[in-house]
């Protein structure tokens, strides 16, 4: 394939993020927006804003002129491994949005048949693209040796979010674990290495769906650091992801932190990137203690830039940033998490 081929790509879904994925998708040069795939009647509205064609299956897009070089995956997530493997094995490169699957076992066939075709297959945990996460990658190594890390992730989803035609999500194989804190496994995976046992108490449940509302959870990564996270969707707060970036527009901005980095040489909050040390000075509790805030580098858009990474991936000008095996790793993580919840223990992890 010619490294300058540009890549014809449909968006599979269109419901809250598919649109956005759409957008991005014209906003990259290298990139061509094929179509839409979605049988929902309000579909049509996004493909007409987006200006491209609509087909109402995946097997009518592939047997249409329209048939493009690659797809996102971006339907419920118990859907993603039986379409993800519909458009591999008619010969589609493919970008499945988090999670890979909804359990270990279904996402081990994904990549399996992504090998089996000779296919691309990438996971669409956009945050690596995030600013704020490469530029607290690159403090890191400024903390010393890290200890502990600390997060939240916390807000409040108001009653639609759970109605027709996205009610999956009060379903057993949604909740914030897959849904939401899957993308802070990935990044601390990212950032840290191999998460090896977790623990997790269960918050109180107040809408009474399947799906579980949060948690309390400790985190043990194979190269000794430890962590505790507050997980909840049903909780008035500022402290989380898209409201310390700003990066989702949907959800109001505060910066206020989710992440601090604990390490021997300083502590790092994130998103505000201060660094709290001595300074280099003696260290001790009796002495003062500096703030130093570094500015983080504006950017693309993430979608923009997972975009222009999935096009270059395609045309073998890049290794992928996050393959099938990272995303079967954040969903080993997450089903972890829910059998600690379920059974009340620990559960281990086998290493990789």
């Amino acid at each position: 394939m010619p490294p300058s081929m540009t890549i014809k790509i449909a968006i599979v879904g269109t419901g809250l993020i598919g649109p956005r994925h759409g957008e991005a998708v014209l906003n990259v040069p290298e990139a061509e927006l094929a179509c839409v795939v979605d049988p929902n009647p309000a579909a049509q509205a996004v493909a007409d804003k987006l200006k491209c064609p609509l087909y109402l299956s995946v097997q009518s897009m592939l047997a249409s002129e329209s048939k493009p070089d690659a797809a996102l995956v971006c339907t419920p997530n118990h859907t993603h491994v039986p379409i993800a493997k519909e458009l591999l094995e008619a010969g589609l490169h493919v970008l499945c949005e988090k999670p890979i699957s909804v359990d270990v076992a279904s996402a081990k066939e994904l990549i399996e048949c992504a090998e089996l075709y000779d296919r691309k297959l990438l996971i669409g945990h956009h945050r690596r693209f995030n600013r704020y996460v490469i530029a607290t990658k690159k403090h890191i190594p400024n903390l010393g040796q890290i200890v502990a890390v600390n997060g939240l992730w916390t807000l409040y989803k108001p009653a639609e979010y759970f109605d027709t035609p996205t009610e999956w999500r009060r379903s057993s194989t949604a909740g914030p674990v897959l849904i939401n804190f899957i993308h802070d496994v990935d990044i601390l995976q990212y950032l840290f290495g191999p998460i090896v046992r977790v623990f997790a108490e269960e918050t109180l449940s107040q809408r009474g769906y399947p799906a579980e509302e949060g948690a309390a959870i400790t985190l043990k990564f194979d190269n000794g650091i430890v962590g505790t996270f507050i997980l909840s969707d049903a909780v008035a707060s500022a402290y989380n992801f898209e409201s310390g970036t700003g990066e989702n527009p949907a959800i109001y901005q505060t910066g206020q932190d989710f992440y601090r980095i604990l390490g021997s040489e300083g502590t790092l909050s994130v998103p505000d990137m201060t660094l709290w040390s001595y300074g280099g000075g003696r260290k001790s509790w009796a002495e003062a203690i500096q703030a130093k805030t570094s500015e983080v580098q504006e950017m693309r858009v993430p979608f923009e830039l997972q975009i222009q990474h999935f096009v270059r991936v395609i045309n073998g000008l890049e290794a992928p940033n996050c393959s099938g095996i990272e995303g079967l790793q954040a969903v080993a993580v997450c089903e972890a998490i829910k059998k600690s919840m379920r059974e009340k223990q620990p559960v281990e992890l086998a290493k990789a």
